[in-house]
């Protein structure tokens, strides 16, 4: 069976409270070996600690940009605190969820970008590299990405040609979970199919931006259909489409996606199996 990573999993997630044993059982079972969770709010650190380690996943450490309005300064402190703290523990892998959200108009701008701007100067003071929430942001970010030499996953990207590729110079991968499975996501299939494969990392970002298959509209969901939910081991499929619409094997895919993943969070290579990083699949 080929061997996925999903980039980004909010397993820790209130949607998967009456079952997340069972979630992380069934993606293992579809061929996810791997998932990285990241954090939102110092309130989760704890959370997604435990999980990495109780399902042999990893984890990294931020105040989400969603999140802003409630952090309080301190919490930066804590953040630092907890990523010194982790420094021997090879499942921390990175700094994160971090970045800016400019599409939810109740968000502070400017509270937002204090704490993106703050989390990657830590990031960089570290060493750590950072995962990165980027809605409609993309050319406030690259900015503060040009000061600071830190690299990672810009995950759920969906900018311009221009900026994705300005991303990649810059050292990052680019994640775009289900949204690529929709044919009306043209601009995500066109970046998905046009840029480089060594430019590509898989994602869920489950429970969130379920692929077209388990996605109801409004209209649907008052007429009784429930909104399907998102999962790790939805990774396979997604990964299906991208092959698919860039017209390789799956296996070729699975191969570029789990280097690109291990270049961007270089740690998860001490958590994988030999195979997972040589170029050879399982």
């Amino acid at each position: 069976m080929i061997s996925w990573i999903d980039t980004h999993c909010h397993l820790d997630a209130a949607e998967f409270a009456g079952d997340r044993d069972g979630v992380r059982e069934r993606a293992l079972q579809a061929g996810v070996a791997h998932c990285v969770l990241p954090a939102v709010e110092v309130g989760n650190f704890a959370s997604v600690r435990d999980l990495a380690h109780r399902h042999g996943d990893s984890y990294a450490l931020g105040i989400h940009p969603i999140c802003t309005g409630g952090a309080r300064d301190e919490d930066l402190e804590r953040l630092e605190h907890a990523l010194l703290a982790g420094r021997n523990d090879e499942r921390l892998v990175a700094v994160g969820e971090i970045g800016l959200d400019y599409f939810l108009p109740q968000l502070d701008p400017q509270r937002q970008e204090f704490f993106l701007r703050e989390q990657l100067a830590l990031a960089d003071r570290l060493g750590w590299p950072v995962i990165l929430h980027v809605r409609r942001s993309a050319d406030q970010l690259l900015k503060h990405l040009r000061r600071v030499p830190v690299r990672g996953i810009a995950h759920a990207f969906n900018g311009s040609d221009q900026q994705a590729r300005e991303f990649v110079r810059l050292g990052f991968k680019l994640g775009f979970g289900g949204a690529l499975t929709f044919e009306r996501a043209q601009q995500i299939r066109r970046l998905a199919v046009d840029l480089p494969l060594t430019a590509l990392v898989l994602e869920t970002d489950s429970p969130d931006i379920p692929p077209h298959w388990l996605y109801r509209t409004a209209q649907e969901r008052e007429g009784g259909l429930a909104q399907g939910r998102n999962e790790p081991g939805q990774l396979p499929r997604i990964a299906q489409v991208l092959a698919d619409l860039r017209g390789i094997a799956v296996e070729d895919l699975a191969r570029a996606c789990r280097r690109n993943a291990i270049e961007a969070l270089p740690r998860l290579a001490r958590l994988l199996p030999a195979e997972s990083h040589d170029g050879a699949l399982p």
